[in-house]
């Protein structure tokens, strides 16, 4: 697909509310399977030469409009319109237009240019499927948007993702219950303290787009930048897949953690850099960390500056204060690392947060091994236990030690074994290497010679073993180059190798910075957080501490 032209919102919004009567020449068109002629939903992008965007109706079913401009970058915008599988239409005055089609990861994009006239036109566009994740047991699912309940079967069907699981209780204020009462307009909860009867309450069922696209509809975001006030940002977390409503403010967070384990929710860590990001692990033993976050869109990049600046040891430009894509993507990376080197065995995850930054629904996307097929609780339970790989476009599909990514081995005690590592790579561009990662240390690079298979995907095979001595985690990622410097990735998550006579020990760099991240954080919100809430940080800092005395 060629560049998007961009256009100041404004703009889009004028031309949304214009879009009608001028426009003499109607279109109607099918986008459909190319191997089994079949309707599917999917997202479509109509362009004229000027720059201007259009957007079509559905004919018997949905279409969900969707326009969004970063406002950092006003050159970052996403604009398309997600159709049902059923034909649609649209009013064009005369002129060329460029038309896109896509479904999620696993259809080619399809571009078609079209000359309007003043004859009623049809067309038809056909995806070709360039991997079938689900015939091969894996399902896809993003863990962090911000669309409707209303919007997101459509939305699923059109990116082909699994499973969503929407934030739709949303606090942004200290000591305020995440109720939709702020959902988006950052208006504080007004009902007094312990008072839930005006509250919403959405039920704890599952709804299903169908039998293998669902929404688990309970899920709430902490994310906290207002203490009284004051504008003090800390930071965001999300609990996901729980049962009931929660009634505690924040922070602190302990009590919330407790509370959210208690009903078997999970708790996932957003993007390394906020605040209070390095608290979380060891306060709310976090079970999730968002591999690929809500600042990675197939749109330009936007956020070049970090907030908390990377460390030393991490080698990204401007002493870590700032940087483009790929040194973001290292940055939640190596935080990742390091936190699994100090103990915290979090499983990796993706989330968008779509529908408020310029990305479609699963953009990145965690994928789960689920070998009956699909089910929500099989799912859900893949999440937790790690049997999973994140991707923004290429397909890791890996055994280490025989096993899909996630698995839990015994090392004999004292000695050393070597691991097996096998599988595939299938992806859109060709993906040139694969690099094994031993305790955050990229111990291989393996150089692969994808091949087009008739699908028109590069697939390419690998076959390697690594030498572990004492409790070590192993996990393989690749990248993908795109045009104008962008990349897509993918990361498995990690599989650990346990000897009890030698655990991990982190490198002292790694635990070093996060000592100091937390005497920073204690002086960055004391006299502002309540004397429970600074405590906690406390905490964190006295555990980290404690890990430092291990470090190699």
């Amino acid at each position: 697909m060629r560049p998007l032209l961009i256009i100041p919102p404004l703009l889009i919004v004028a031309l949304i509310l214009n879009a009608g009567p001028t426009f003499a020449t109607v279109l109607t068109g099918d986008i459909i399977d190319a191997t089994t002629a079949s309707p599917v939903a999917a997202r479509l992008y109509i362009q004229n030469e000027s720059g201007d965007w259009f957007f079509p109706e559905s004919v018997g079913g949905s279409a969900v409009r969707y326009a969004k401009t970063n406002w950092v970058n006003p050159r970052a915008m996403e604009v398309h319109t997600s159709l049902s599988a059923h034909p649609f239409r649209v009013e064009l005055p005369p002129g060329r237009y460029t038309f896109t089609a896509e479904r999620g990861k696993e259809y080619h994009p399809l571009t078609q240019q079209v000359v309007v006239g003043a004859q009623p036109l049809k067309l038809k566009m056909a995806l070709h499927r360039w991997v079938n994740m689900a015939a091969r047991g894996w399902f896809s699912g993003d863990v962090h948007v911000h669309r409707s309940l209303a919007e997101l079967p459509t939305l699923l069907l059109a990116e082909d993702l699994n499973v969503a699981l929407p934030q739709s209780y949303w606090a942004i204020q200290d000591n305020t219950r995440p109720t939709s009462s702020n959902k988006f307009f950052g208006a504080q909860d007004s009902t007094k303290p312990g008072d839930t009867s005006g509250e919403p309450e959405i039920p704890p069922s599952l709804i299903e787009a169908d039998a293998t696209h669902v929404i688990w509809p309970l899920n709430t975001e902490y994310e906290i930048y207002r203490v009284g006030d004051k504008a003090h940002n800390l930071g965001a977390v999300f609990i996901l897949n729980h049962r009931e409503r929660f009634k505690l403010g924040a922070p602190p967070l302990r009590p919330i953690a407790e509370e959210a384990h208690r009903q078997g929710a999970l708790l996932d860590m957003d993007k390394c850099n906020w605040n209070w990001s390095m608290m979380l692990p060891p306060v709310m033993d976090i079970d999730l960390y968002e591999l690929a976050n809500n600042h990675l869109w197939r749109a330009e990049y936007a956020f070049t500056n970090f907030n908390v600046p990377a460390p030393a040891f991490m080698n990204l430009p401007d002493a870590g204060r700032s940087g483009g894509e790929r040194d973001w993507i290292n940055y939640t990376f190596n935080s990742y690392y390091a936190l699994l080197d100090c103990g915290f065995r979090m499983r990796p995850t993706a989330g968008t947060a779509s529908g408020v930054h310029p990305v479609m629904p699963g953009f990145g996307r965690v994928y789960v091994h689920c070998p009956r097929g699909f089910s929500y609780d099989d799912w859900i339970k893949g999440l937790d236990q790690g049997r999973s790989f994140v991707t923004t476009g290429p397909m890791l599909l890996a055994e280490i030690n025989g096993e899909v990514p996630g698995g839990k081995f015994t090392l004999p005690p004292g000695r050393s074994r070597s691991v097996k590592i096998t599988g595939t790579v299938v992806s859109e561009q060709p993906v040139k290497s694969l690099e094994v990662l031993v305790n955050g240390a990229q111990v291989q690079t393996i150089p692969l010679k994808p091949k087009r298979n008739r699908d028109g995907a590069y697939e390419a095979r690998f076959k390697t073993s690594v030498e572990l001595a004492g409790t070590s985690w192993v996990a393989l990622r690749c990248w993908e180059e795109r045009d104008g410097g962008r990349v897509r990735f993918a990361h498995t998550a990690p599989s650990w190798f346990d000897d009890a006579t030698a655990p991990l020990r982190p490198r002292r760099a790694e635990v070093s910075w996060l000592v100091e991240r937390m005497r920073q954080q204690i002086q960055f919100s004391t006299g502002v957080l309540s004397p429970e809430a600074v405590a906690e940080y406390q905490q964190a800092l006295e555990r980290y501490q404690a890990i430092e005395k291990t470090a190699r």
